[in-house]
């Protein structure tokens, strides 16, 4: 396997479906803006989307590929009777819960967004919308169980490739049904639902190869499924940490008007970088580090995962200088139309400053959970997990009152970088991970690399001042060729003092 190639594939679609779904919600942006239907909607579309990011971005591989794979050695059969158990188990599972929540979905949404109890209008809706769009959690689940399957064969493409799909259908609701006023949050949220079901048959389609599924209801809870759902729940809170505190600023943003749009919309575009810089590289190492631990060779472990860490960093710490530096004019140059007024543009931008302070760390926690995850252990992330979402919790709560919405964001940096210098320290604890001799040498060049790129970036959002303020329609284009600019001087930079090696592209792992 190369590591850089299959991030790169895995990263490459990632990246479309991201920039697809910055289309989309421009045009949420214009057609919503930040107001009460914007709110109703994105709580409804919150949910299912952290279940699709907690399962579908490598927490289900965390518990399933390690397992899988000591399966795949044995034979064919042997996997493919260990993956029909977990199935069935889970399709059962999953139903039975969907039609749990629909019948409870009042008190549900009176969980998730208790601020919006005293205005009856806002609750309605939100639950209404929450009912139509709860259903695509089923199938997403479903979808990431095929997804795992593939990975485990170092198939990443079409799982990569399959998000892709809710952005498309929910673009050309937009798109086509701009002039239905109050009744387009209602259309898009049955094209919630709709994409999780098409995204469910894409991936069947391309995992027949490798798995044939078998509907089987006796239950068979052997010690391999045991083990597998043991480790399960504890993989989906340490691995989805950070959309767990996301998730938990949204139920305490509900609390202020607007605030839960705020957030939304700066959280898209962190994400798009951490795509790539923690999710793509936990997704591509797991299964390559799984077979190296079974097989106890050393060496590659150490080198996968000194490899993983620097492509993380490589990635990430560019992007922070860059959010960091840029906040308020990329929010303004991606959302700032139509309904999207100043305030929003300001609000957003503040929230995307802190999430960006974060957003090392937000990586740095996918690549060290999968050094445990190979290694059979998901007890430890997720009791570390555990203490940082505790953690969000009480600095948000403590402090919400006296400072509003922005304290979120801030909470879940701190917490997050709490939690990936936990792991950290266990990993080195437990002697599974040891830094290799160049990889101080290789981090402080990216650091000076990415230093660089911040004064260029600065530079640059000074020089085009005029064409980036608020009142610009095509402030866009120049916020882009900014970013690209950025970019090829980051590469330039991180050649010519040898941060990047371009051997490494053809290297296997």
């Amino acid at each position: 396997m190369n590591l850089i190639k299959s991030t790169g594939t895995f990263g490459f679609y990632t990246v479309i479906s991201r920039l697809l779904g910055y289309l989309r919600d421009i045009l949420i942006a214009i057609f919503l803006g930040t107001g009460l239907l914007a709110d109703a909607f994105f709580v409804a579309f919150r949910i299912p989307n952290t279940f699709r990011r907690l399962f579908a971005e490598g927490t289900f591989n965390a518990a399933f590929v390690p397992s899988y794979s000591s399966e795949i050695r044995k034979g064919k059969k042997q996997s493919n009777n260990f993956a029909n158990d977990i199935f069935n188990l889970l399709f059962l599972g999953l139903l039975f819960l969907t039609i749990l929540i629909e019948i409870f979905m009042p008190a549900f949404i009176f969980m998730i967004a208790p601020g919006f109890v005293g205005d009856f209008e806002k609750m309605e809706i939100a639950i209404n919308l929450t009912r139509i769009t709860f259903p695509f959690l089923f199938f997403i689940c479903l979808a990431s169980f095929f997804s795992a399957i593939l990975n485990s064969h170092n198939k990443f493409a079409s799982a990569a490739a399959a998000p892709i799909i809710l952005n498309i259908v929910l673009i050309l609701i937009l798109i086509f049904s701009k002039s239905i006023g109050d009744k387009l949050i209602y259309y898009l949220s049955y094209g919630v639902s709709l994409a999780g079901l098409l995204q469910l048959f894409f991936l069947y389609f391309f995992v027949k190869k490798y798995f044939d599924l078998t509907f089987n209801f006796k239950l068979k809870v052997n010690n391999k499924v045991k083990f597998f759902f043991k480790k399960l729940l504890p993989s989906i809170f340490s691995s989805g940490v950070t959309q767990i505190n996301i998730l938990i600023g949204t139920i305490i943003a509900s609390f202020q008007a607007s605030a839960v749009s705020y957030l939304y919309y700066a959280d898209r575009i962190y994400q798009i970088n951490l795509a790539i810089a923690g999710i793509a590289i936990g997704v591509v190492i797991l299964p390559q580090l799984s077979k190296h631990i079974q097989t106890r060779k050393k060496n590659k472990i150490l080198f996968i995962q000194n490899k993983a860490l620097e492509l993380s960093l490589f990635l990430s710490l560019p992007a922070t200088i860059a959010l960091v530096i840029g906040s308020e004019q990329i929010i303004s140059a991606l959302f700032g139309y139509g309904s999207f007024d100043k305030n929003s543009v300001y609000n957003s931008g503040l929230a995307l400053y802190y999430f960006a302070l974060g957003l090392p760390a937000f990586a740095l926690i996918k690549v060290f959970s999968s050094f445990f995850f190979a290694n059979h252990d998901t007890k430890t992330p997720f009791l570390i997990s555990l203490i940082s979402v505790i953690l969000n919790i009480l600095i948000s709560v403590y402090y919400f009152k006296q400072i509003g919405f922005i304290i979120i964001p801030i909470a879940t940096s701190i917490s997050s970088w709490f939690n990936s210098i936990l792991l950290f320290l266990f990993l080195k604890n437990r002697d599974l991970f040891i830094f290799n001799e160049k990889f101080f040498l290789n981090l402080f060049k990216i650091i000076i690399a990415s230093m660089l790129m911040g004064l260029f970036f600065d530079f640059l959002l000074n020089y085009f001042q005029n064409e980036l303020s608020f009142h610009k329609t095509i402030k866009s284009l120049y916020l882009i060729l900014s970013v690209i600019l950025g970019l090829l001087f980051y590469l330039i930079v991180c050649y010519l003092i040898k941060a990047f090696n371009i051997r490494d592209i053809n290297l296997k792992y």
